[in-house]
């Protein structure tokens, strides 16, 4: 055999991949196996992507570094979401509900006190009732003579309304009053006990009462 002459080529030649074979060699891939499908699942199932691409894709590993950080990323970004809105609700179902029943309370209890509360006193009132417990205890006057001190136009001029406010509360002994007068006009006038009792229910003596004079008789000499 000529040494020039060459030998046939032991290696046969692949015939090149056309555009139409890559494209039937995509279509046979499962929808999990294409790259739109892991991202999908990246985005949808975290957890189950970052075990898929480690898993079962041919993707390099610094990509699936960075994918798996990007998982990462929106895990942490699912629990820092869900967790306040838990504890928003776990608060509102925590928290008391408002005391209608104290308000309302709170509300009517002006009304109560005010009821309690005695109405003010006007000042004539209460001038009149120092006056007339200073004319009983001090100088021993009848109930009906203090009256009329009160309310005389030469006296003290209270009006009728505060005169009687001061008879109603004052704090006297009358029948003690009745007895100090008739012992004073039988220790400095002498008079008789029968005397005695005329001016102690005269109108223009001490105008006090049958009842108080005859107290002040029967006691006179005690």
């Amino acid at each position: 055999m000529n040494e020039h002459e060459t030998k046939p080529s032991e290696h046969h030649h692949q015939a090149p991949v056309t555009e139409h074979q890559v494209d039937e060699k995509s279509q046979g891939k499962q929808w999990y196996q294409k790259w739109w499908g892991i991202v999908l699942a990246i985005l949808f199932f975290p957890v189950f992507g970052i075990w898929y691409i480690w898993a079962k894709s041919n993707w390099k590993t610094p990509l699936k570094i960075l994918v798996t950080a990007v998982c990462g990323i929106i895990i942490i970004s699912w629990l820092v979401q869900i967790q306040p809105t838990t504890k928003t609700n776990t608060s509102n179902q925590n928290q008391p509900t408002p005391a209608t029943t104290n308000s309302t309370t709170s509300e009517s209890a002006p009304t109560t006190a005010s009821a309690d509360s005695k109405p003010s006193v006007p000042a004539e009132y209460t001038s009149a009732l120092y006056q007339a417990t200073s004319y009983a205890n001090d100088q021993h006057m009848s109930k009906q003579s203090v009256y009329d001190q009160l309310v005389s136009q030469y006296g003290e001029k209270f009006s009728v309304a505060a005169a009687q406010y001061a008879i109603d509360n004052v704090k006297a002994d009358w029948n003690a009053n009745a007895l100090f007068t008739a012992k004073s006009y039988q220790t400095n006038q002498h008079m008789s006990p029968a005397a005695i009792h005329d001016q102690l229910t005269s109108q223009y003596g001490e105008k006090f009462t049958q009842a108080e004079a005859d107290f002040a008789i029967q006691h006179l000499n005690d």
